[in-house]
């Protein structure tokens, strides 16, 4: 039998203290907020990380990344729930709206960029493995997005090293999001 988990409540909201099952809505879930890459709810924690599916839910002003254009070795699936996003895939660029589904096989390169007049959010699955053939290539039109990197790496550090580390609270958009 599989315990519930406990989950406990920071100031970003409620995040499992232990391993197990659970129920939380991402209205009372922890959140955290990027500058340049956006808000994200995670649903899990340090103390409960998830072994086999990541999943998340990132909302994305207008301009902002997800994070850098890569490609890597595991699945990895996107649901457009709420706005307007560019999808950068692949060298070409599709604008997507809410309830677009992405499918990402291994080796896919990607970023998602956010578009329109708000907030978008995207629901994030992928693959929890160590991602093998990790890249993230030099693209033009990623740099002009501001989600790319100018020269090619395959080591996320060197890829991230200008960038600070996520702020664990809600989206400063959070009253414009469906679920506030």
């Amino acid at each position: 039998m599989v315990d519930e988990a406990r989950l406990e409540a920071t100031d970003s909201g409620l995040t499992p203290a232990s391993e197990g099952w659970f129920v939380v809505n991402v209205s009372d879930a922890a959140w955290r907020t990027h500058e340049k890459f956006g808000a994200s709810c995670r649903f899990e924690s340090q103390a409960a990380e998830f072994a086999d599916l990541g999943v998340n839910i990132r909302v994305l002003e207008p301009g902002q990344p997800n994070c850098y254009y890569h490609g890597e070795g595991t699945q990895e699936d996107f649901l457009v729930l709420f706005g307007e996003c560019l999808l950068l895939v692949e060298g070409n660029e599709r604008r997507l709206r809410a309830w677009d589904f992405v499918h990402c096989p291994a080796g896919t390169e990607h970023v998602f960029i956010g578009a329109g007049t708000g907030p978008c959010a995207l629901l994030m699955t992928g693959a929890r493995k160590e991602p093998e053939n990790l890249i993230y290539p030099a693209l033009d039109l990623a740099l002009a997005h501001g989600a790319g990197v100018e020269h090619e790496t395959t080591d996320p550090g060197e890829a991230y090293a200008a960038v600070t580390a996520p702020t664990q609270e809600r989206p400063p958009s959070w009253d414009e999001l469906p679920w506030s």
